[in-house]
């Protein structure tokens, strides 16, 4: 069997704490797998790559109470391990006093947090109470490890007229000035998206675009700037109707497959392509059952979506289940999958 050049693997190992409403990557249950399972997945998976990389978790960062633990045994098993991402988990900052510095000590000088708005809206769309009093909090930690604070800004009909508290919150917490302070930049960015997972569930309230000119002005800048982009449009992409009008005329098909993949292991061993939300129409197999069969579903596209996607033309997936009238924003290749996934899903 033909080997990956690279594989990654990442296991669900304890899940999240927060239930995002607007999460690509589902709404699974919490796992509760252990430090050898780790090493059976790595043990399981690694002969299929020549060079291999594994992670203990692809939801919550660093959610596993021994983290700092399971970061030096996932250095051990891989054969180049990836720098800590520039993720955090806002949850564990604000309940373990170790936590910033130990990210400052992997080299981590930025980090992402997300917003929705005010506090009701991100409490909202987090799933608990408490977040939005929590992520500041985490911002403040990052602050006084010299670690900058980034700001990911989720967008949709029901909240873009709260971005203006955000702007009033980076005046009161005088975030630039004291990113400066340490060498330091703050950005922020403001999107809507991708149209899976959980945020499927929101494309009734997707923007459109008009909706684009209620963006604040400073949060705007920041967002074209992050993103090397001249207009909000370029990062919100286009409309619905206009996709549909090109897709239609489209008789392509696509490959989903990559020579150096990321799969990802739930708390129930079953495995998933790094492609779209972890469900059944990705499954490759259960890791229990061996390596061998989810290296060859994978490479062979015997999984729903990724058979649907190599063998379906995209028109086809754009008149059944595009929209031809609809204003709403997506990216090309967001959009590719949206159509995907609610072909395999309703046909």
């Amino acid at each position: 069997m033909k080997k990956f050049d690279k594989l990654t693997v990442c296991l669900d190992m304890r899940g999240c704490p927060n239930r995002c409403r607007h999460c690509w990557l589902g709404d699974s249950p919490n796992g509760n797998m252990s430090r050898d399972d780790l090493v059976f997945a790595a043990d399981t998976l690694r002969p299929f790559a020549d060079r291999f990389e594994i992670d203990f978790w692809y939801r919550e960062p660093d959610f596993c109470d021994n983290y700092a633990e399971m970061w030096e045994l996932t250095e051990k098993l891989s054969d180049e391990k990836t720098p800590h991402f520039e993720l955090m988990s806002f949850w564990r900052a604000v309940r373990d006093k170790d936590y910033v510095p130990w990210l400052f000590s992997k080299g981590v000088r930025e980090c992402q947090l997300t917003l929705f708005g005010g506090e009701e809206k991100t409490d909202f769309y987090v799933g608990r109470k408490g977040a939005y009093s929590e992520i500041l909090k985490a911002a403040g930690l990052l602050l006084e490890s010299k670690i900058a604070p980034r700001f990911q800004i989720f967008v949709n009909k029901d909240n873009i007229g709260e971005l203006s508290e955000i702007e009033r919150l980076i005046e009161d917490m005088e975030l630039e000035k004291r990113c400066e302070s340490f060498g330091a930049k703050f950005n922020l960015f403001v999107h809507q998206g991708s149209c899976d997972g959980e945020n499927e569930k929101l494309y009734g309230v997707r923007v459109t675009e008009e909706d684009l000119d209620k963006i604040p002005k400073k949060l705007s800048d920041m967002t074209l700037k992050y993103f090397g982009k001249k207009d909000l449009r370029e990062v919100f992409g286009e409309k619905e109707r206009n996709l549909c009008r090109a897709l239609a005329r489209d008789r392509s098909t696509f490959d989903l497959r990559e020579s150096s993949p990321v799969f990802y292991v739930d708390g129930c061993f079953d495995v998933y392509p790094n492609i779209s939300a972890p469900s059944s129409i990705y499954k490759l197999g259960n890791l229990k059952n061996g390596g061998e069969e989810i290296a060859e579903s994978y490479l062979e596209n015997k999984s729903s979506a990724q058979k649907a996607s190599a063998e379906v033309p995209v028109c086809e997936m754009a008149e059944k289940y595009g929209d031809f009238k609809s204003e709403r924003l997506f990216s090309a290749g967001d959009y590719r999958v949206y159509l995907l996934n609610k072909y395999c899903a309703l046909r």
